[in-house]
């Protein structure tokens, strides 16, 4: 009999969103594959979790797929966490479970933590339709990207690096104008949590005043 792959949101700040569930999946797995070791043993010495935990992130899951299908074959149950919120959701995750529906292996996704869910639901844009975008592309293909966002009608999401935050505002403004209306929240669920809202302007002048720290997640309204 076949094993079972479970795909387990973990917390995006506070640790008392993660789930009952999630807590007993990763205690009775065979194992835990985590983007990082370090990060995820903290979490996982908190809710007193010893699974036995491997590495697995973007850097080498091309490599372990292979292996990681023999173990799920063989009857193994296997649990996959990213660092923070849902594996997959431009974190590592997507290779194995495309793998595993190739190869007939059952997968499981827990709901929970995804921090642009949050940040759209808080922004005060219109989310009955919304285009997740992830990271932009860093260079070749960003100005395209932009383009044809600029065209985009519906609420789009972005995830943006602190560092970067001022150079993309910035880039919005060329590309979608300096009124277009825009959300910017960072460290959801954490101590310090802000969510700013404006034209692109008035958050641009935000964050230059105030240069941004932690995770961010940019809510951008629609072309009208």
């Amino acid at each position: 009999m076949k094993g079972k792959l479970y795909i387990v949101p973990t917390p995006i700040g506070n640790l008392n969103d993660m789930t009952f569930r999630a807590i007993t999946v990763l205690k009775e797995a065979d194992c835990i594959l985590a983007e990082d070791t370090r990060t995820s043993g903290k979490l996982l010495k908190h809710f007193e979790i010893g699974t036995p935990m491997h590495s697995h992130h973007m850097h080498n899951e091309h490599r372990t797929v292979e292996g990681l299908l023999k173990r799920l074959e063989s009857g193994e149950t296997i649990a996959l966490i990213s660092d923070a919120g849902t594996p997959a959701i431009s974190d590592p995750g997507f290779l194995l479970s495309r793998a595993c529906v190739e190869h007939g292996i059952d997968i499981e996704c827990l709901p929970g933590a995804t921090a642009f869910v949050p940040a759209l639901v808080n922004s005060g844009l219109p989310n009955d339709r919304f285009v997740f975008e992830g990271f932009l592309p860093e260079k070749k293909g960003r100005q395209t990207r932009y383009l044809f966002l600029a065209e985009e009608t519906r609420t789009f999401i972005v995830y943006v690096s602190p560092h970067k935050l001022i150079k993309t505002l910035t880039e919005f403004k060329e590309y979608f104008g300096e009124d277009r209306q825009i959300s910017v929240s960072r460290e959801i669920s954490k101590l310090h949590e802000e969510t700013v809202r404006g034209t692109v302007v008035e958050v641009l002048t935000h964050f230059e005043a105030k240069p941004a720290k932690g995770e961010i997640v940019v809510v951008v309204a629609g072309k009208k």
